[in-house]
């Protein structure tokens, strides 16, 4: 009778009268997708792409950002990896 359908959640329903839930379908994410997705999940975990962000835009809001050759190069690296993510997610 529960077809398929958690039996906890089958028992809960029949026992409160309540409609049954209907089955959640698959997702139709693809593998490929799956694993593309977790790849940027990774570099995420990996980065410190947030941090250097918020670091930037503290320091230019109180005027104290020094354009000199590391942050420059820190900026391009940030640049670099939002940008190979945002390629990897189209």
């Amino acid at each position: 009778m529960a077809d398929g359908m958690a039996l906890a959640t089958f028992i809960r329903a029949k026992v409160l009268n309540e409609r049954l839930p209907c089955r959640k379908r698959r997702s139709s994410t693809s593998v490929t997708d799956k694993q593309a997705i977790a790849q940027i999940l990774g570099l995420l975990g990996q980065s410190r792409i947030a941090n250097n962000l918020n670091q930037f835009t503290d320091h230019a809001n109180v005027g104290s950002l020094a354009m000199d050759n590391e942050t420059r190069g820190q900026i391009e690296e940030t640049y670099d990896h939002i940008l190979f993510l945002r390629q990897t997610l189209l």
